[in-house]
């Protein structure tokens, strides 16, 4: 590649920052993984003890600023979480225990559902063999434990037994105990931990900065901020979220009649930390009550109705207004974290799965060798626009072009679009073609698809002209169409387009089918401006085919490259065009992404004997339509050569003698 080529150097560097995975750090993350699974019984309550440190530490934070000290602060915060979870686990048990005891009120119901469906042929085998086990069970419910005495037999009176317990107290206290040692531990153990942590937070602060981070502050710093912000502002906004969800359900319940209304609320509100399947989960199990309690259907179909519009307003209107989608997470990333995170440590995994994916990809976006993570898992695009754009050009899919193109669109203005993401995508092009990995058939396609593009773009570019009260602007520093009245206000520097009308144009490529594809991306933006514009391919650019082009009602010539090392070839077409027509003007555009400063393009305008140079859509779209006089060409004095003095006749047969 030529180095005078800033053009494709800047493709080229931005193609080459790409994350890769090395060797070691692939072993890293195998041994990582391989420990959290096998050493789960130690990591699993720190894990849940750091998040409850990020999801308080805001808390204490605020008592600190009231005026309550460290210690009592900390001490309030922690206990205040677990006398809630407590409350939360008592109301439960005691809902669920009371659910237990209704249970075989409903059986009639369920009977007789099943009958109904049987009857109707719905679910066919299943259905028949769960009525056929149901009515079993029925049976032996309502069957009497003995038989009645018969008439000949005396009666005999009941022995008194005496149930001697053989266990020791010791062992009876041991079974009612045992199985509760272990949760109960590790509640202990995670609370002692989050009070620690709260209390030398600061010092294990800098103690994790001097132990992975020490060499780069700021750049620790800023993950250890953002991964803090991340998941404590996740953790506190899922749970506003959840009791604004689990409120209306619990009161829809109680309404419709539905039993232990409080359950199903508080299930559905710690369920909802579920990604996914927890919302399900805590609808289904309403919804089977809803089948037992009542003899109809009106009853479920009104408890799905209830479940299925407060997820919609949850979801569309509740979420988005209070965090949207600040985790930082692909949907698809939550659903792959979930797996990974059940597989690993069981439910608490799940449950555990979001906040702890935020802190990797908080880790990947800060720490290059594990970069591949925010790639992965992360939410925001992983290829920039233009690159986005050429991958589908490369695909031959002008189609999703197209959708790609419109989406920007709704933000940008058509020549902002070209100058920033089409032509750098078409640059792309250009350096695999100089490179040599792309071969005719490749290149013909991706101009193909470029000239469709395009096309389909024709129907925004006639909107976008019809738009005469807001006319295009170009922002130094952005180009949203919604700033232009606040950098306006700002006194921003802004160019404004001018109005092409009465202007001939001629847009040509240079030296290829790419050239050809970005001509006719500066032949729409001019027709927007309202400009008379004509195209011609560079096969026209040939001297037998520029005495063949109509150049009489031509103001200007545009003749693009993507190849700066075109210069050459520009100089020749730039005398044959003015040799063609006097009075022609004649820009040369060499496409650029960043563009080039004004010095550069004037000293090359003078070199070329062009009227004006251009490296972006800009500069060529107010060459194009500029109201300057042509150039007068450059005529190269000839060289003459000296005859020498013919040598007398008789001088020269004295020599041949």
């Amino acid at each position: 590649m030529h180095p005078s080529e800033p053009g494709l150097v800047g493709v080229v560097s931005a193609a080459m920052a790409l994350p890769r995975m090395s060797l070691p750090t692939l072993a890293t993350v195998v041994a990582a993984v391989a420990a959290l699974y096998f050493g789960r019984e130690v990591f699993l309550p720190i894990a849940i003890a750091l998040l409850l440190t990020f999801a308080l530490a805001p808390l204490v934070s605020a008592l600190k600023r009231v005026g309550i000290p460290r210690l009592p602060a900390v001490i309030a915060s922690v206990l205040g979480a677990f006398m809630v979870l407590a409350l939360f686990s008592f109301i439960v048990a005691t809902q669920v225990s009371e659910l237990a005891q209704n249970i075989p009120l409903y059986q009639s119901n369920i009977l007789t559902k099943v009958r109904s469906l049987k009857e109707t042929g719905v679910g066919g085998g299943v259905i028949a063999r769960l009525s056929e086990a149901i009515e079993r069970v029925g049976q032996e419910l309502d069957r009497q434990e003995t038989s009645p005495p018969a008439a000949d037999q005396p009666r005999r009176e009941p022995v008194p037994v005496e149930i001697i317990a053989r266990e020791r107290p010791l062992q009876v206290l041991q079974n009612l105990i045992g199985p509760l040692i272990s949760p109960l531990a590790s509640a202990g153990l995670i609370v002692v931990v989050v009070i620690f942590m709260l209390l030398e937070r600061e010092d294990l602060r800098d103690r994790f900065i001097r132990l992975v981070g020490y060499g780069d502050l700021h750049r620790t710093t800023e993950a250890l901020q953002e991964a803090g912000k991340r998941v404590g502002r996740y953790l506190l906004m899922q749970l506003v979220v959840n009791i604004v969800y689990a409120i209306p359900v619990t009161a829809g319940l109680w309404v419709l009649g539905i039993p232990n209304a409080l359950l199903w609320g508080l299930l559905a509100l710690a369920l909802r930390f579920v990604p996914y399947i927890g919302p399900i989960i805590g609808a289904l199990l309403p919804l089977f009550l809803a089948l037992a309690v009542a003899p109809g259907w009106s009853l479920v179909l009104w408890t799905a109705g209830l479940f299925v519009a407060m997820e919609m307003i949850t979801g569309n209107v509740v979420e988005p207004w209070l965090y949207g989608s600040r985790t930082g997470l692909s949907p698809l990333a939550i659903i792959v974290a979930a797996i990974f995170w059940t597989w690993l440590w069981g439910p608490l995994g799940l449950v555990l799965s979001t906040p702890l994916t935020v802190c990797l990809v908080v880790l990947g976006r800060h720490v290059p060798q594990f970069e591949f993570l925010d790639v992965l898992f992360g939410n925001e695009p992983v290829l920039e626009p233009h690159a986005r754009l050429y991958q589908r050009l490369l695909a031959g899919d002008p189609e999703e072009a197209t959708d790609h193109a419109e989406e920007m669109l709704e933000e940008k203005y058509l020549f902002e679009f070209y100058d920033k993401v089409a032509i750098p995508a078409l640059l792309l092009g250009e350096q695999d073609r100089v490179r040599g990995v792309m071969g005719d058939e490749q290149r013909r396609r991706v101009a193909a698809s470029a000239q469709m593009l395009v096309a389909n773009l024709d129907d925004s570019a006639r909107e976008e002209a019809e738009e005469d009260d807001n006319p295009a602007t170009v922002e130094p520093a952005t180009a949203d169409k919604d700033r232009d009245k606040q950098a306006q206000a700002e006194g921003e520097d802004d160019t404004e387009l001018p109005d092409g009308t009465d202007i001939s144009v001629l847009c040509a490529g240079g030296r290829g089918e790419l050239d050809d594809a970005a001509a006719a991306m500066l032949a729409q933006v001019l027709e927007v401006q309202g400009a008379t514009v004509s195209k011609a391919s560079f096969a026209d650019m040939d001297p037998t085919g520029i005495r063949r082009l109509e150049l009489d009602a031509v103001d200007t010539v545009v003749v693009g490259f993507l190849n700066r090392d075109s210069v050459k070839h520009a100089r020749f077409l730039v005398r044959r065009l003015k040799r063609a027509k006097s009075a022609l003007r004649v820009g040369i555009v060499f496409w650029s992404k960043d563009g080039d400063d004004k010095e550069t393009a004037v000293e090359m305008s003078n070199d070329l004997n062009a009227d004006f140079v251009a490296f972006g859509m800009v500069e060529a779209v107010l060459g194009a339509l500029s109201s300057d006089p042509p150039v007068a060409l450059k005529i190269a004095a000839k060289r003459r050569m000296r005859r020498r003095p013919r040598p007398a006749r008789k001088a020269l047969l004295a020599a041949a003698k």
